[in-house]
């Protein structure tokens, strides 16, 4: 044990990598281990790099898992929190029904929890970050994808199945592109990562002149949302179009929270808030022009503080109040 302090050890469970960390209920991170996940080899091996990540941080943090109080797990995808089970996920090819709460507690031998990942996020902004003393927030991470978390009078809104908040797959066009979810016209299909780059590869493809070609050498299946970021940066036309009409795609989506939750704060999180006000001061207009005068004179749309221990730092506050939440009900 820490000075006194019971730590929790957080695992954020993504496509490309997994980060590990050992968090004390202040907040504070004591230890970071991350990994590649190498999810296209199916689950087993992502568990098993789960379990390198896992013993990596303990082992910097110099703890064994008698002195935790739990371990929580963040990870994107449709869960069934109360059984542990990962049904499916976006970014983790093969994954259906895993039981993952069960197998990491068999092996490590600690209470486990499994949260979604934007709602962990979420729930470390509200505690730890740019939503502290606030109750009533929006998260939304804008990144590859674009996840969701809800807090409604200070606590997180999980829904009757614990999937609530799939902010990113509100319908904004009806007859909108097709997102990864099967559905059309989806909030992520028109402002992600995923769909920034889409965008610019059509628009090259359709004869748009763009310096975008020369950013990635010609190679158009290498342009990210990063790529239109940076030429927008430097003056180029087709890619600032690009990230306004994301931006006003954003708002719209904002304009539709802020009428539903009239929250206090919109915090928006993931690689694409890194654009900053390029991308929130239109989205912010938008929701001028668009959402209840009354709600958009409440509301703050501000960028997330904690970057990428958001997730950690979220599963871990997850831990610690279901553990108080067993402890009031013995």
């Amino acid at each position: 044990m820490i000075s006194g302090e019971w730590p929790v050890l957080a695992v954020d469970l993504g496509g490309t990598k997994i980060m590990a960390a050992v968090v004390l209920p202040d907040g504070k991170v004591l230890s970071r281990k991350y990994c590649l996940t190498m999810a296209d080899r199916g689950p087993g091996v992502v568990i098993d790099r789960i379990l390198s990540a896992v013993n990596g941080a303990m082992a910097q943090a110099q703890l064994k898992t008698s002195e935790l109080i739990g371990l929580g797990v963040a990870t994107a995808g449709i869960l069934d929190a109360k059984k542990g089970i990962v049904t499916t996920s976006p970014n983790l090819p093969r994954w259906h029904n895993v039981q993952l709460r069960d197998f990491l507690a068999k092996k490590l031998g600690v209470a486990t929890y499994i949260i979604n990942d934007a709602n962990a996020a979420a729930l470390g902004e509200h505690r730890f970050g740019v939503g502290r003393g606030f109750t009533n927030i929006i998260y939304l991470t804008v990144s590859t994808g674009i996840g969701g978390g809800i807090i409604v009078n200070g606590e997180l809104y999980s829904g009757a199945d614990g999937c609530a908040a799939e902010l990113g797959h509100i319908t904004i066009e009806v007859d909108g592109p097709q997102c990864h979810c099967g559905n059309f016209g989806c909030l992520e299909a028109l402002a992600s990562g995923w769909a920034v780059a889409r965008k610019a590869v059509e628009r090259i493809n359709q004869g748009e002149k763009s310096s975008i070609i020369e950013l990635v050498d010609g190679r158009l299946e290498s342009i990210t949302a990063e790529t239109v970021e940076i030429a927008a940066r430097l003056g180029d036309q087709l890619a600032a179009n690009i990230v306004r009409d994301a931006a006003n795609y954003l708002g719209v989506g904002f304009a539709n929270f802020v009428n539903i939750f009239n929250p206090e704060l919109i915090v928006v999180g993931g690689g694409l808030s890194k654009m900053g006000d390029m991308l929130l001061k239109p989205a912010r207009k938008v929701v001028r022009e668009r959402a209840f005068k009354l709600p958009t004179r409440t509301v703050r749309i501000v960028r997330a503080r904690l970057g990428s221990s958001a997730g950690v730092i979220g599963a871990a506050a997850y831990v610690f109040d279901q553990q108080l939440g067993n402890r009031e009900k013995a």
